[in-house]
């Protein structure tokens, strides 16, 4: 049969069925068009080849003894390297919660038995179309050093991060002692339940904030809206880092930019003179000088002002990484 969707030369596609006439007559047709094949005639060996060699996308039986496909699915989804590999269920089953249950395990996409070979390779052409387009997105976000993870709806998992994403959720979520991260954060997880909730009734939710000491990671939701994955944008906030964004953006000095990031917390002339070591009247002129380069008169107004400029930087900052993926 001669191939009509473009893919790469050599494609690998796994195909996962107990029964041997559907793997020949698959494999054969799969072969015909181009693609390099690999057979399991169960899960546990489909876990087995994977383990070996990430395939580029698999053909998965539902009903299979032993270790069904929906199982198999499950277990290939919680693993980091075939986590993002699309899985295209092959069932009779065409009951509602069979499909639901397909893709509740973290299935792709699904065609009803007996198969139509045509149809099956018209499925791989579309899904390895959209895993390049992903692989592409992810390349763009590394290169562009973004902090971006992208989050399974169906179950929640990370399912890639760039690598200061990946750092990020280490340094704040790592088990003690281990530098090893094994699943999405429940207070990850719940924000993004919320803002979904919140999307989805026209409303906006506000970011998440995860403080460690001085420090904090600080959650956005880039795109909730796409069925296969979420998009999250991290920052890593610090007093310290603010203090020099506020120097950088109004060409404060240092004292300046001091006394403007604790105006900005709500702090009193006083308390601010007790966090720097001076007296209130000082931080007095520090605050008219401060007045002066941003062109305002009042404290309110400073802040105000301080706080949108440093919204504005990261907005545009997170703008330019989802593009980076488009």
């Amino acid at each position: 049969m001669p191939n009509q969707f473009e893919h790469r030369p050599g494609h690998l596609v796994l195909i996962v069925d107990d029964v041997p006439e559907n793997l020949a007559v698959l494999h054969d047709a799969l072969d015909e068009s181009g693609f390099t094949v690999l057979v399991a005639n169960s899960g546990a060996a489909a876990l087995e080849r994977c383990a070996q060699v990430v395939p580029d996308i698999i053909l998965m039986d539902a009903v299979m003894p032993g270790m069904d496909g929906f199982e198999t699915c499950r277990q290939l989804r919680a693993q980091i390297a075939t986590r993002h590999v699309p899985i295209i269920f092959m069932t009779g089953l065409t009951e509602t919660e069979h499909v639901l249950a397909a893709f509740q395990a973290g299935g792709t996409d699904y065609v009803s038995k007996p198969v139509r070979q045509s149809e099956v390779l018209a499925r791989i052409g579309a899904h390895l179309q959209t895993a390049r387009l992903m692989n592409q997105a992810r390349s763009a976000l590394d290169a562009f050093g973004s902090a971006t993870l992208a989050i399974a709806p169906h179950n929640g998992r990370i399912v890639w991060q760039t690598p200061l994403a990946r750092q990020l959720m280490r340094n704040y979520f790592a088990l003690p002692g281990t530098g090893h991260l094994t699943d999405t954060p429940a207070e990850l997880t719940a924000w993004l339940a919320a803002t979904v909730e919140a999307r989805r009734g026209g409303q906006d939710h506000p970011s998440l904030n995860v403080i460690q000491g001085a420090s904090r990671l600080v959650f956005s939701a880039a795109d909730v809206s796409n069925p296969e994955q979420w998009m999250v944008l991290l920052r890593e906030e610090s007093d310290t880092a603010q203090v020099q964004a506020l120097s950088a953006l109004f060409k404060l000095t240092s004292r300046e930019s001091d006394v403007l990031h604790w105006v900005i917390k709500g702090k009193t002339n006083r308390d601010i003179g007790d966090i720097l070591g001076t007296s209130p009247r000082t931080v007095n002129k520090h605050l008219e000088h401060v007045f002066e380069k941003l062109g305002v008169e009042t404290r309110t107004a400073a802040a105000s002002l301080a706080m949108n400029r440093l919204r504005g930087t990261v907005s545009d900052a997170g703008a330019s990484a989802v593009a980076a993926s488009a």
